[in-house]
């Protein structure tokens, strides 16, 4: 519940890589109103907010302010005193170096209630993606973090030199603009030339990159390298750990942007098993799944199960769809007693037998073809099969049953439509060449992604070629022949192409592409 003036919460997004925020920072998105986020917090927490919460970017780059830090206090207090719940949304942790303790004040001056949710800092995070701890009992005990944002030769420096060249481990935060100067300092002050330096880009992210060097050369090593900011600077003895301790370069899909097309509500197994290969997940739901709009033919079918030898289910959608309406209609699984289950593939049969059905018969290639192939034999002529699924299936299965003498009841007992989300997201990652690869589950998450891109009808030759420029250098990957025929049609090249059609199948392929032979 918020107060009369509103609540801020003032949250800690982590170093970059979105899995990195807490699960306190995520419960107070979920119940944000408005969220005022920073250039170094992860776009894609945004999906955690409600779909209708205002979004207002504030971040700051090197050059560039979008807004003071003052009128960003501002901002936070206006929005509280409208009486909204105002998420602001900070990269690293608010009190480390991230001003959250100005913001805070700020809204304690205006009697404005707030709370701070800490967050995993770069400090820390970053040196441990790139192999380094900050601490380590053969190389040191102490560790400092300073910012690097303040000039070391300004007059009335802030920083105790003389005293930090002491410290084994030393962490600078944004100080790329000043590394000669900082390198200068450390070696006046009695830090040895030889001492081994790390700086870490866009640590934890796909785009992570490191440097390393000794205080005598990591300047003409990043003047070589253009290297520029956000970056981490590690000074200390554990820096020479990293050889030894680098994961997360090791991961197959490291460094990998991939955008997951499936329906929300099944994007997470693929996109847990892309993260865990080290992949950086993009959920772009081009897919809504909704009930039939007619629900008349599904219940005359349910109505009079027991007159069918065969329910043929071909998609998890279609599973939950079947038995959920069965359940709406007051029955249960008892009335398909007698009735011999297929499914298409394992993961429907899974999501059968998680509601407690034995299925019958799962084909060894998981399309209709060989569904249909492999009831030959089994189906006798006269048969009464249920096929209940997307309205806009293909129609070849319930052709192939019907040769093989059954008779077929068709009937949609869901349908997909296109995604509600804006691609102007994806258009500007696209237009940036900031995605790697695009996954396609379905014919119809290619042919929704197309036309999320393409916009309203009519589409003019321009307007396409447009679309497909943008994908340009982008890795497809298809589930299977049928999806990778689809994008064909589309124009796009498909580089991947599952050989097994499931969702193992694709991750697999997927590794397989990007693993060196």
């Amino acid at each position: 519940m918020s107060s009369p003036k509103g609540l801020v919460y003032l949250i800690g997004a982590g170093p970059g890589d979105p899995g990195l925020i807490t699960v306190r920072g995520l419960e107070c998105l979920q119940q944000a109103e408005v969220v005022i986020y920073d250039r170094l917090a992860s776009p894609r927490l945004l999906n955690s907010v409600p779909p209708g919460a205002e979004r207002i970017y504030v971040g700051k780059g090197p050059d560039c302010h979008t807004l003071k830090q003052e009128e960003i206090n501002q901002l936070l207090i206006k929005k509280a005193l409208e009486g909204k719940v105002v998420a602001r949304l900070k990269g690293g942790d608010p009190f480390v170096f991230g001003r959250g303790g100005e913001e805070a004040e700020a809204l304690v001056e205006a009697g404005i209630n707030f709370e701070v949710v800490p967050g995993i800092t770069s400090a820390i995070a970053v040196p441990a993606y790139a192999g380094i701890p900050v601490t380590h009992r053969s190389y040191t005990s102490t560790l400092a973090i300073v910012t690097g944002h303040e000039d070391p030769l300004k007059e009335n420096s802030s920083i105790p030199w003389p005293h930090l060249t002491a410290v084994g481990t030393i962490i600078f935060l944004m100080g790329m603009e000043n590394l000669p100067k900082i390198v200068q300092q450390l070696v006046q002050h009695g830090r040895d030339p030889h001492t081994p330096i790390a700086l870490i880009r866009w640590g934890t992210r796909p785009e992570q990159e490191v440097l390393s060097g000794t205080l005598e050369n990591i300047v003409a090593q990043a003047e070589a390298t253009g290297l520029t900011s956000p970056v981490v600077i590690v000074v200390g003895e554990v820096v020479k750990m990293r050889d030894k301790l680098q994961w997360v370069e090791q991961r197959p899909l490291f460094g990998r942007r991939v955008v997951v097309t499936r329906a929300r509500a099944q994007a997470s197994v693929l996109t847990q098993r892309l993260e865990a290969l080290g992949a950086e997940v993009w959920e772009f739901p081009t897919i809504e799944v909704i009930p039939p709009q007619d629900l008349v033919p599904l219940d005359q079918c349910l109505s009079r199960l027991k007159e069918y030898q065969w329910i043929i289910l071909t998609s998890t959608n279609g599973v939950e769809a079947f038995l959920n309406r069965l359940w709406e209609r007051g029955g249960d699984v008892r009335e398909l007693l007698g009735i011999r289950l297929v499914a298409i593939g394992p993961a429907t049969a899974k999501a059968l037998e998680d509601r407690g059905l034995r299925v019958h018969f799962v084909p060894d290639e998981f399309r209709a073809e060989a569904l249909a192939a492999g009831l030959a034999g089994k189906i006798s002529p006269g048969d009464r099969v249920l096929l209940p699924r997307a309205r806009e299936a293909r129609a070849i299965l319930p052709e192939m049953l019907v040769d093989l003498g059954a008779v077929v009841d068709e009937v949609a007992s869901y349908e997909t439509i296109i995604g509600s989300q804006s691609s102007r997201r994806l258009e500007e990652m696209l237009q940036q060449r900031q995605l790697d690869v695009v996954t396609f589950t379905s014919s119809s998450t290619v042919r929704n992604f197309m036309s999320l891109l393409l916009g309203k009808e009519p589409v003019s030759a321009d307007q396409k070629n447009q679309v497909l420029s943008l994908l340009e250098g982008v890795v497809v990957a298809c589930i299977g022949p049928i999806t990778a025929a689809t994008a064909r049609e589309w124009g796009l090249r498909v580089d991947i192409e599952a050989k097994r059609y499931t969702i193992e199948g694709l991750v697999e392929a997927l590794q397989d592409f990007y693993t060196p032979r």
